[in-house]
């Protein structure tokens, strides 16, 4: 049982951050804005988190479970404010949403570079100390077969991403907002004749797209590493395969979340699992299991997955 509670612990620390991530990119969609920026907002928001433990760790300012908050709403700050970028030049400026996303993507990590080495001297690589991980959780962790799994050796970012998926579903399917950001995706001038603000809606979407994607950055590179030098691993267009195959829905997305999440655990813990390690395969064989599935997976379900917003030009107010 203990190889059983070790993958799920491993699954849940990759399939979490993906998750946030694709939450996010879910609520861009949503409101009719395409989103391929989430890569480089997840680099911008992990920077910024982890620059901000480094500064609050070096000062003995703050430490503990306090710091990974604030440090959370800090990467989510700045990483709905580097969104901001995409959605002026996607919705006011009618920008290509590609073009602009791409843009971003190669924009984030030299940014976050050139920061580092300014204000480090020349090293590019952000160092800070992981004292984040709970080793157990009081009365919690003594439940059978549930405390092992989720409160033992465990991350509070688990529990915020939990979180975060029950309110991105009660907001986006049960609330008013959620409604009419939703409306302004699939039909933005019906949305516009009934007068709701799609400008004001796909901003709002874009905006929490980019929050949750930078707070999937630091998600991310917590529980795997003590330095950060602005990469995710492609984290960010694997969240993109999670959005679609989760067919933009937050339940679905979390269910499509913890399988790719289950198949980066495969990648990189298989030496741990006897039966993969007997089979003595290399080790590049196992990291492209979480590709090759994505690619597997998206031929078989792009014919029945469409994206839930308004296709073809950008919304015009001029046009009814």
């Amino acid at each position: 049982m203990s190889i059983i509670y070790f993958l799920f612990a491993q699954t849940l620390l990759f399939a979490i951050p993906l998750m946030v991530v694709a939450l996010g990119g879910m609520f861009s969609e949503r409101s009719g804005v395409i989103n391929i920026a989430l890569e480089g907002i997840m680099i911008l928001g992990g920077f910024a988190g982890v620059f901000f433990i480094n500064f609050m760790q070096a000062n003995q300012i703050l430490s503990g479970q306090v710091l990974l908050i604030v440090a959370l709403l800090v990467a989510g700050l700045i990483g709905g404010l580097f969104s901001l970028l995409h959605a002026f030049a996607s919705i006011h400026l009618k920008a290509d949403q590609t073009i602009s996303g791409t843009a971003l993507n190669l924009f984030a990590p030299a940014l976050g570079l050139f920061i580092a080495k300014t204000v480090q001297d020349g090293v590019q690589s952000v160092m800070f100390e992981n004292q984040f991980r709970i080793a157990e959780v009081p009365l919690l962790s003594k439940i059978p077969v549930i405390g092992d799994l989720f409160f033992n050796n465990c991350y509070l970012t688990t529990f915020i991403g939990i979180g975060l998926l029950i309110v991105s579903y009660v907001f986006l399917m049960k609330t008013r907002t959620g409604l009419r950001l939703r409306s302004c995706g699939e039909n933005p001038q019906a949305s516009d004749a009934a007068g709701i603000s799609v400008y004001k809606m796909r901003y709002l979407g874009v905006v929490i797209s980019g929050v949750l994607a930078g707070m999937g950055g630091l998600i991310y590179i917590l529980p795997i590493s003590t330095e950060f030098n602005c990469n995710v691993a492609g984290y960010g267009f694997l969240a993109l395969a999670v959005l679609i195959f989760g067919n933009w829905k937050p339940w679905r997305i979390a269910g499509a979340a913890f399988f790719f999440g289950a198949t980066k655990t495969i990648a990189y813990t298989y030496n741990s699992v006897p039966f993969l390690a007997a089979l003595s395969l290399p080790a590049t064989t196992y990291k492209l299991i979480p590709y090759v599935a994505t690619l597997i997976l998206l031929a078989f379900t792009s014919k029945n997955s469409a994206a839930p917003r308004a296709e073809g030009e950008p919304f015009d107010k001029g046009k009814r």
